[in-house]
């Protein structure tokens, strides 16, 4: 290979073994047992989950239905189910509901469900305030399950399919009001079950410093290439402009 400038080619190869070194402790587990992608990916949980605590503002915001009463048949099989999974599926439903005070009728994979939507509701921020806090325990207890998770998942299941049934009655401003629940109290509190979580402000130098690592990291690889190319005659220039005669 001919080297036109050994001085750029040198710099390329120390940027670029630089590089793959750092990638290799990258990939070693230095962190806390971790590797530095485990430990990134984890450290961002944390602060995700520290950010995405809305449940006392939706408890408020759901103070106005309390009283209101809604009605909605359900069908909770799915195209990939078991024989039997949509109607265990479906009893499990019952259970949640049963236990927040609404009435519940199961035919097979259909569920009729009525009762006070805002006392549904206030059932469901309870669960997902303690899914939130990792407390699984009192799920089961509740409930008397063997898997929190599982059994916790039922609100999402029936809470987004009674979102579209009072979608179509009309009834928006309720309909709003589930999906809000699902949304800002479910989903985080089933995502992020078991993950501690932790505020920014708190970890504002580690978040800052992964960040500015993430995009110097990258650079450091494109000058590595840029410098090793320049070392071997090959580079980048505008293209000059042709006058016509």
């Amino acid at each position: 290979m001919l080297i036109r400038n050994k001085r750029m080619f040198g710099l390329g190869m120390v940027l670029c073994i630089s590089f793959f070194t750092v990638l290799l402790a990258i990939f070693t587990p230095l962190f806390k047992g971790k590797n530095g992608l485990q430990f990134a990916d984890d450290s961002f949980n944390r602060l995700s989950k520290g950010s995405s605590y809305f449940i006392p503002k939706v408890a408020k915001n759901n103070d106005k239905f309390m009283g209101k009463m809604f009605a909605a048949t359900i069908k909770v099989d799915k195209p990939e189910d078991k024989p039997g999974e949509a109607e265990k599926r479906a009893e499990n439903i019952a259970r949640v509901f049963t236990t927040a005070g609404a009435g519940v009728e199961v035919t097979g994979a259909s569920v009729k469900i009525e009762g006070d939507l805002g006392k549904v509701l206030a059932s469901t921020l309870q669960d997902s305030d303690v899914m939130y806090k990792n407390q699984g325990e009192a799920i089961k207890a509740r409930y008397g399950a063997e898997d929190e998770k599982k059994i916790f998942r039922q609100w999402h299941n029936a809470l987004t399919k009674i979102t579209k049934e009072l979608q179509k009655d009309k009834k928006i401003e309720e309909a709003k009001m589930v999906s809000e629940v699902v949304k800002k109290a479910v989903e985080p509190a089933y995502n992020f079950y078991g993950v501690d979580a932790e505020k920014v402000i708190d970890h504002a130098g580690m978040l800052s410093g992964l960040l500015i690592f993430y995009v110097a990291y990258t650079m450091w690889w494109g000058y590595a290439i840029f410098y090793l190319f320049d070392g071997v005659g090959l580079s980048m220039k505008k293209a000059k402009v042709k006058k016509e005669a």
